[in-house]
């Protein structure tokens, strides 16, 4: 129930014809797509949660160009503010501006600065609205969204207006873990945790970035990849986005399966540095090279 300003139209007629399916650009799970056709029908945010590189943020994008809607994408940082998404009233310039006799200063108006909501709330049309990363935001952020969210509606105090969304926005939230999310705010979100892809789902994905490859030299590649995804100890595993690079690289390199076979001198893979990103996990697969050849 809305009980701030107008309700938004539920648009209920078209998104009964909305349904996200994947893209050929993007290629979406069967989990996935029901998670986000089901925030749809329920009208709640998408929380998404995943490793850094399994395309949390490009799903918001191929959500938006499948069912052909325009997004908005309010990136978080650590000292993002949830009253920034909203609106940010600038009382220095307007001080100024009143020392200076400037005519612009009687209209506060001039003086507010619409956030991203506010942008998705006063669009003509449905938006799909992106919360990139939330969790990189102090703890309070999520909770300070939770009225606007159920609302879909915020007030703003300096000029005694009520915004209200025209039309109800797609939003879709992604969270790297970095930190516990409040259980009320869960509460009013459909979650989906995006898995690592398994192999079949990996071959789809590259052959979306790099038509054509050869099967003999993609097996190989993504044998070792998994290989060294599955190394314990390993600090960071290498993410899908990692070894599309990785293999952007050994084509571009002209390698060959032979070529990717790594022998006891080395445990390292080639042109490893597109897949480890941090000295622990180089000095972990010298140490196992080094253990190969001594033997133990």
């Amino acid at each position: 129930m809305f009980t701030l300003g107008s309700p938004p139209k539920q648009d209920n007629a078209q998104g009964l014809l909305m349904k996200f399916a994947g893209t050929k650009e993007y290629v979406a799970t069967d989990d996935l797509t029901v998670a986000v056709n089901a925030s749809v029908a329920l009208e709640r945010p998408l929380l998404v949660k995943g490793e850094p590189g399994t395309g949390k943020t490009e799903l918001a994008l191929q959500v938006a160009q499948s069912l052909g809607l325009r997004m908005i994408e309010w990136n978080i940082k650590s000292t993002t503010k949830a009253q920034q998404g909203l609106y940010e009233y600038d009382a220095v310039s307007r001080l100024r501006d009143s020392q200076l006799g400037e005519e612009r200063v009687h209209d506060i108006g001039n003086y507010i600065k619409r956030g991203k909501l506010w942008e998705a709330f006063d669009s003509d049309e449905r938006v799909v609205l992106l919360i990139d990363e939330i969790d990189k935001a102090d703890i309070e952020f999520p909770n300070d969204l939770l009225q606007e969210l159920d609302k879909m509606a915020f007030h703003v105090y300096e000029t005694g207006e009520t915004v209200s969304a025209k039309h109800r926005p797609i939003i879709i939230i992604t969270s790297n873990n970095e930190k516990e999310l409040p259980d009320a705010f869960l509460r009013r979100c459909f979650f989906h945790y995006i898995r690592f892809p398994e192999l079949d789902t990996l071959k789809q994905i590259v052959e979306v970035h790099h038509p054509g490859i050869k099967s003999s030299l993609l097996t190989t590649a993504l044998t070792q990849f998994y290989e060294i995804r599955d190394t314990p100890g390993l600090k960071k595993k290498p993410s899908t986005s990692e070894v599309i690079d990785w293999l952007k690289l050994l084509l571009a390199e002209d390698l060959s399966p032979e070529d990717l076979k790594r022998d006891g001198a080395s445990a390292l893979p080639k042109l490893h540095g597109a897949l480890l990103k941090n000295e622990q996990d180089v000095h972990l697969f010298e140490r196992l090279a080094f253990m190969a050849r001594s033997g133990r």
